[in-house]
C-alpha cells in the first residue's frame, strides 16, 4: 500500500511504515494536481500538515483512498465528518507537538517582555552607534513571574503552556466551553510531580483580569478577541496567538497597540496566511514567527511515530 506524505513526514515515521510494507511517497503535489496524482499512484492513505487541503472533491473522486492523516492537532483543512461518512479512517496526532507550541508561547512572552524582538531588529543597525539610546529604550522590561496568564481554550497545548507558566511563577486561570474543570500534573525531572485544579472561568472575567492572554482554539468562524473584548482588556496586556488565523481581529489588535492598551503582541498564525498584512510585519511592538509551532525536530519525530502506528493499527 502507498502513503503519500503530500507537507513531508519525519524518517523515523517513514522508516516505521517501510519496515511494515507501505511504501511511502514525499512527493510534494500541487494542491490542483492532487486527485489526480493519487489516483494515478492508487495511494491507500494521505498525510498533510496544514498547507494541503482535503475537501469533498478529493474524497468522492479518489476511489483508493482509505486514510487520511492530519500531522498536528488542527483538522479545519480536512473534511472530516464527510470524510468518515463516506467510510474513511481519519487520524491526527493531537498530543505530539503540545509541548513545542507551548514552548514556543514562551518564547513569545519571554521576548516581548524584554522587547527581544525589536532590540534583535535594531541592534545590528544601531548597535555600534547608538550603544546607549537602545539601552535606554529597552531598559524597562517587566517579569513573567507574579502575573496572571488567561488561557483561552484548555486543551492539550492550552494545559501544556499552563505547566510552563506554573513553573515560571505566574497565576494561570482558563477559559474554556467545553472544560468546566482540569487537573494539570506537572512532572520534574527526579521523578515527582505536583498537580493543580483549575476551574473554567468566564470569558468576560479572564479578559479583564489576565496580564497576558493566549489563545489556543481551533478556527472559529468568529473572533475570539475582537474589537469589544480588546476594550474590556486591562492597560498593558500582552496577546500571544500560536493557535489559528482569524481567531484574532488583526485589525483590532493594531489599533490596541496603537493606543498603548496592548503593549505588545506575539504572532504565529495570521488571518491572511501565508500573506500577513504588512502592517502587521513591519510593527514594532509585535513578535513575529511563520506558523512554527510545531516546528521542532522532537515535535515532528512524534508525529511521524504517532502517524505510522496509527496506520499501521488501521490499515494492516
Amino acid at each position: 500500500m502507498k502513503i503519500l506524505a503530500n507537507d513531508g513526514i519525519a524518517q523515523s515515521g517513514i522508516n516505521v511504515l517501510e519496515n511494515s510494507g507501505f511504501e511511502v511517497l514525499t512527493t510534494t503535489v500541487a494542491q490542483e494536481q492532487l486527485q489526480n496524482f493519487i489516483n494515478e499512484n492508487d495511494i491507500t492513505g494521505l498525510l498533510v500538515r496544514g498547507a494541503t487541503q482535503v475537501r469533498k472533491d478529493i474524497i468522492d473522486n479518489c476511489p483508493s483512498l482509505r486514510l487520511i492523516g492530519r500531522g498536528g492537532v488542527g483538522m479545519d483543512n480536512i473534511d472530516v465528518e464527510y470524510a468518515k461518512e463516506k467510510g474513511l479512517h481519519v487520524i491526527n496526532t493531537p498530543e505530539a507537538s503540545s509541548s513545542s507550541v507551548a514552548e514556543l508561547v514562551f518564547a513569545h512572552l519571554f521576548g516581548g517582555v524584554r522587547y527581544l524582538h525589536d532590540a534583535n531588529r535594531n541592534m545590528p543597525l544601531e548597535g555600534d552607534s547608538n550603544f546607549k539610546r537602545l539601552k535606554k529604550s529597552y531598559g524597562s522590561g517587566i517579569e513573567l513571574r507574579g502575573k496572571t496568564l488567561g488561557i483561552i481554550g484548555f486543551g492539550r497545548i492550552g494545559q501544556a503552556t499552563a505547566k510552563i507558566a506554573l513553573g515560571v511563577g505566574m497565576k494561570v486561570i482558563f477559559h474554556d466551553p467545553f472544560i468546566e474543570k482540569a487537573l494539570v500534573k506537572i512532572p520534574f525531572f527526579d521523578g515527582q510531580s505536583v498537580s493543580f485544579e483549575f476551574e473554567s472561568q468566564s470569558k468576560e472575567t479572564l479578559i479583564s483580569t489576565s496580564d497576558f492572554i493566549t489563545l489556543h482554539v481551533p478556527a472559529q468562524n468568529n473572533y475570539v478577541l475582537g474589537k469589544e473584548e480588546f476594550e474590556m482588556m486591562k492597560p498593558g496586556v500582552g496577546i500571544i496567538n500560536a493557535a489559528r488565523g482569524g481567531v484574532l481581529d488583526e485589525v483590532a489588535l493594531v489599533d490596541a497597540l496603537e493606543n498603548g492598551n496592548v503593549i505588545f503582541a506575539g504572532l504565529d498564525v495570521y488571518e491572511s496566511e501565508p500573506s500577513p498584512e504588512i502592517r502587521i510585519l513591519m510593527h514594532p511592538n509585535i513578535s513575529l514567527t511563520p506558523h512554527i509551532g510545531a516546528a521542532t525536530g522532537e515535535a515532528q519525530n512524534r508525529i511521524g511515530m504517532e502517524l505510522a502506528e496509527q496506520i499501521i493499527t488501521l490499515l494492516k
